[in-house]
């Protein structure tokens, strides 16, 4: 009588094991990019456990006014006796979160504008590249100086005027690969057998745009986080008494920077820690999402 073989079934351990093998992977291809992803995890790990991390309120004052960093403020404090690691950890917590919606809204807003100025194309492509090249043309920060002023200072304001900063760029985005996508044969496909331009577009078109589209949002969470310290520093972004990193940079950066450089050097780190992360890591994901770069 034949025996039946014995067959090997997959462990449950498999599929971990293949998602850390992938991940050890992209570790050692770009170690640039796995440094900006510590840098990032820690950013959003500092913004969720602010309450938890922080020692002090951080816009309670004190009469230790400029203290210099010790046991009982890490960080030292601020001209109006504030802790600054509290005031720091805080920032975090808004840095992200103008950052993240700002992008969000942008890149979205954008990449419908682009999806409708590739598919589409003629008058309609023509008349919304030209908006965009106008908008382009401006230095970013002029631009979001421009609307922050118009729109009054606020955070839902801060994350409006950087929205509209990175609108264009991600049309552009998006536009360009939508040229190249709706050529394809499944795309032509879909529209002989008689569907719709909306499913053609948002089903068979615009899921294949989210690569490019992915690289762009994590390149410009950098930016927007900087845009948002610019603006607290001129004193049109995020008002008091929200402890903004950029914020932080105005008020000590005009009078306190000679006698108390903590109150530069910390906040200013914080930014510069956050922007180059966000660089690090978009870079990391265009080499490993881009099939041109693959094979380099």
């Amino acid at each position: 009588m034949a025996t039946i073989p014995a067959f090997d079934l997959p462990v449950p351990e498999a599929l971990p094991a293949a998602r850390s093998s992938v991940l050890w992977h992209f570790v050692r291809k770009n170690p640039l990019g796995a440094v900006g992803g510590v840098l990032m995890v820690a950013l959003v790990l500092a913004a969720l456990g602010a309450d938890l991390l922080a020692t002090h309120n951080p816009v309670r004052t004190s009469t230790h006014v400029l203290a210099a960093p010790g046991a009982e403020f890490w960080l030292g404090s601020d001209n109006l006796g504030r802790d600054l690691y509290s005031r720091v950890v805080h920032g975090s917590r808004i840095s992200l979160a103008v950052g993240v919606a700002s992008t969000l809204l942008g890149g979205v807003l954008g990449g419908l504008l682009g999806l409708l100025s590739g598919y589409i194309g003629g008058r309609t492509d023509l008349l919304l590249q030209r908006v965009m090249d106008v908008m382009q043309a401006l230095p970013i920060l002029v631009l979001a100086l421009v609307l922050a002023a118009a729109l009054g200072a606020s955070l839902t304001n801060t994350i409006v005027a950087i929205s509209v900063v990175i609108a264009p760029r991600a049309a552009r985005v998006v536009r360009a690969s939508v040229l190249s996508i709706r050529e394809f044969v499944y795309v032509e496909s879909a529209r002989a057998l008689g569907v719709g331009h909306l499913r053609v577009a948002f089903r068979h078109i615009l899921p294949n745009t989210f690569g490019p589209f992915i690289v762009l949002i994590t390149a410009q969470l950098g930016g927007a986080i900087l845009v948002e310290a610019a603006l607290s520093f001129l004193g049109l972004g995020v008002p008091e008494p929200y402890p903004s990193w950029g914020r932080m940079l105005s008020i000590a950066a005009a009078e306190y920077a000679q006698k108390a450089p903590w109150l530069v050097i910390y906040p200013g780190l914080a930014i510069s820690l956050a922007v180059f992360g966000t660089n690090l890591l978009g870079d990391a994901l265009r080499d490993s999402l881009d099939p041109r770069l693959r094979g380099s």
